[in-house]
């Protein structure tokens, strides 16, 4: 049966052999994410001891894309196709009468450092950072939940700053702020891969409940129970839930901060959260995401992917999937495959791309006999199939992402598109060589 917190997949990997468990004790201050660092972030980690705390601490659940599927019972083929189905069909939650999240309640001179571990992870940071955590606000219409990830620095007492990237949240919390009061929020921590990948998914252009996104990628209703001092639902399941309000009218500096992109952000004014109450399981088992490895990559790419190949698909309906790279910080780099039927196919898909994901900077279209997740087929076929003076082009003074500072210090940046595709006409030129029954050899049966 399918995962429905974390306590079930740690067990499943730990019965696996694929859990790491860490006995030694970790300085949450450094070493703890210079420890995950070592394996970017791409296998799941059990820190067993703390420094100057008594729970347990995971990282690593999500971050391959074998680790991902098989938190959710399907291979990585599956991945993008039933996460596109799950935003187009999504499954209700279900409301709990009481919830394992609410074993324990502290709604009283809540003091956050003393409660659960919070890491700064790189040199430059400006303090301590909860990243993890799974923020669940109404939407616009009052009903409709919408969840995300925020970074939280940690401040005094039940305090933290909050950076609000998205600018459909952001103008949602201004709404509140003109009328002076404050808007409610909850954060979720210790919860599934599929919670997290669900997380990703753009609302501005798929205007979903993603709490039901997620149930429908673990096949089953989750459970949700009403906060305690806020009215909001969280997963029942979860590991620990921090209530809360985004306060009007009172900002902090934040930052710099290791970011996405493998560099320090700016030091800018943020909100603040005050914390109403923080309820957490019987022997909580704590999680947290290393910033800017694969664990925060890649379910981001993944939910990429399906906004680009839905762009994509409109005006090339030959496009047969896209890849958005880990080289390019799951979010810059993109490849595209299609099958190709008019010449000028390749090229509208590379526009496509751009129109439909402002943050890519380099895109690569390729034709259906690439591997699109083998980098040394796609530069193969770049190698092989590409004229720069005829198959790439530039936009130059374009919207990037603010996160990549080459965007960021000039206020735009150049899009590059190259259609490493064949010309239909020349088609027997670009025949690939083939070796009848090479896909049944096994090297063993010959030694």
């Amino acid at each position: 049966m399918t995962a429905v917190n974390i306590r079930q997949l740690l067990d499943r990997w730990k019965h696996d052999g694929k859990l790491l468990r860490i006995t030694r004790e970790v300085d949450p201050k450094f070493e703890f994410g210079a420890v995950v660092k070592a394996v970017r972030g791409a296998r799941p980690l059990l820190f067993e001891r703390i420094k100057g705390y008594s729970v347990p601490m995971t990282a690593g659940l999500g971050g391959s894309k074998a680790l991902l599927a098989e938190s959710m019972d399907m291979t990585p083929a599956e991945l993008l196709p039933r996460l596109i189905d799950a935003v187009v069909n999504p499954l209700p939650t279900r409301q709990a009468a009481s919830a394992p999240v609410q074993e324990n309640v502290v709604t009283t001179q809540i003091n956050l450092q003393e409660l659960f571990p919070v890491c700064t992870y790189h040199a430059l940071d400006s303090g301590a950072y909860y990243v993890s955590g799974v923020m669940v606000v109404k939407g616009f219409d009052g009903h409709k939940r919408y969840t995300s990830i925020r970074r939280m620095q940690l401040l005094e007492g039940n305090r933290t700053s909050i950076l609000i990237s998205s600018p459909e949240l952001f103008q949602q919390y201004r709404m509140f702020e003109e009328r002076g009061e404050p808007m409610e929020a909850a954060f979720m921590f210790g919860v599934v891969p599929a919670v997290v990948l669900a997380s990703q998914v753009s609302t501005h252009l798929f205007h979903v409940d993603k709490l039901d996104v997620a149930s429908a990628l673990l096949g089953q209703p989750l459970e949700v129970v009403r906060c305690k001092t806020v009215d909001l639902e969280v997963l029942a399941e979860a590991e620990v839930v921090f209530e809360g309000r985004i306060l009007p009218g009172v900002r902090v500096p934040e930052g710099p901060f290791g970011e996405l992109g493998g560099y320090y952000g700016p030091r800018t004014e943020q909100p603040v959260v005050e914390i109403s109450a923080v309820t957490y399981r019987s022997q909580p088992i704590w999680q947290t995401i290393l910033p800017a490895s694969y664990e925060e990559k890649l379910p981001m790419a993944i939910s990429r992917e399906v906004a680009l190949i839905s762009s994509i698909r409109q005006v090339v309906p030959g496009v047969l999937d896209v890849h958005i790279t880990m080289g390019g910080v799951g979010r810059y780099h993109a490849v595209v495959r299609i099958r190709k039927v008019h010449d000028g196919d390749g090229k509208t898909a590379l526009l496509a791309a751009f129109a439909g994901d402002k943050d890519l900077k380099h895109v690569v279209v390729v034709d259906e006999d690439v591997d699109l997740l083998n980098p040394l087929d796609v530069e193969w076929a770049i190698a092989t199939r590409v004229q720069a003076d005829l198959d790439l082009f530039i936009v130059p003074g374009a919207k990037g992402s603010p996160l990549e500072p080459s965007h960021n210090l000039r206020g735009v940046t150049a899009k590059m598109g190259i259609d490493a595709t064949y010309p239909l006409a020349e088609a027997e030129h670009y025949r690939r060589t083939h070796i009848p029954g090479q896909e049944e050899i096994r090297l063993e049966d010959y030694v």
